[in-house]
């Protein structure tokens, strides 16, 4: 049960939807985006925000498409990841996109929930950042395009206001050698250790990573790295270890040294099985 009162708005058009948050924000109503909700009630229930006001995102057309415009697939961002394994557009996605808690639960998060979550695991962002993807926001400025490399850097960074409307994928990607897996403690529930998603373009590999630190991410270092055939590969793991962005996470599910330990380890099982392909 959410331990207070609020307001609750489900408009038809992206325009409305920007148009109900500038309204409410100037009556101090402390509006929220709402696409699947499962974070926001857990932090309602919590009492961790309480906002005055929630704008319910799904019965806007243009964030619950599935489909290709040319050359690119167009994910609208309150797609359920239920919805985005079954439709298995992007297959890297899908696989991804499962392995995001169990299937009740992924029957209410959506792609841009995910994406756009305080839990720092947002699994799904992995594959839009090997695939440099495109996002569409909307916002007090109107709609705007942009890298998912300009508005994600270990978390989605929005104008007040703003939320995302579709990702745009380019569909070379789609079809790509890929590898992913879900490293956790004992068998298939609970959080990762090492969650690794990687492909295969132009004879390189693109890595990204959850679980790892305490914010999803993908580095071209830690590529260069892994890509340098020159050198033995337990050199090439040391030398992309040593390019970590960030300290390696210690919590319940393991000690940062056995983290480390599984990483190499499943680094190793990516970089083989794409080389071979």
């Amino acid at each position: 049960m959410i331990p207070f009162d609020f307001e609750y708005y489900k408009p038809s058009s992206v325009r409305e939807a920007v148009l109900w948050f500038q309204q409410l924000q100037v009556q101090r109503k402390n509006p929220m985006y709402f696409s699947g909700g499962t974070e926001i009630i857990t932090w309602a229930r919590r009492n961790s925000i309480q906002p005055g006001a929630v704008i319910d995102l799904k019965a806007i057309p243009e964030c619950g498409v599935i489909g290709f415009h040319q050359d690119r697939l167009i994910l609208g961002s309150c797609v359920s990841l239920s919805v985005l394994s079954s439709a298995n557009p992007f297959p890297l996605l899908s696989v991804t996109a499962l392995g995001v808690a169990d299937q009740t639960a992924r029957n209410q998060i959506t792609l841009g929930g995910n994406i756009c979550g305080k839990i720092h695991f947002r699994e799904t962002v992995l594959p839009l950042l090997m695939s440099d993807s495109r996002v569409i926001l909307a916002g007090e400025k109107g709609a705007r395009e942009v890298s998912i490399h300009e508005v994600f850097l270990h978390q989605i960074k929005l104008e007040k206001g703003e939320f995302i409307v579709q990702i745009l994928i380019e569909r070379e990607y789609l079809s790509l050698p890929f590898f992913h897996v879900k490293k956790r403690q004992i068998g298939n529930v609970g959080y990762p250790l090492v969650t690794m998603a990687a492909l295969k373009k132009d004879e390189r590999t693109r890595t990204a990573y959850s679980g790892v630190c305490v914010f999803p991410f993908r580095s071209i270092e830690i590529d260069q790295a892994l890509n340098d055939a020159t050198i033995p590969l337990t050199n090439r793991i040391e030398q992309a270890i040593g390019k970590l962005p960030a300290p390696v996470v210690t919590n319940e599910e393991g000690s940062a040294a056995y983290r480390e330990y599984v990483l190499k380890q499943t680094m190793a099982e990516a970089v083989i099985t794409l080389e071979g392909r």
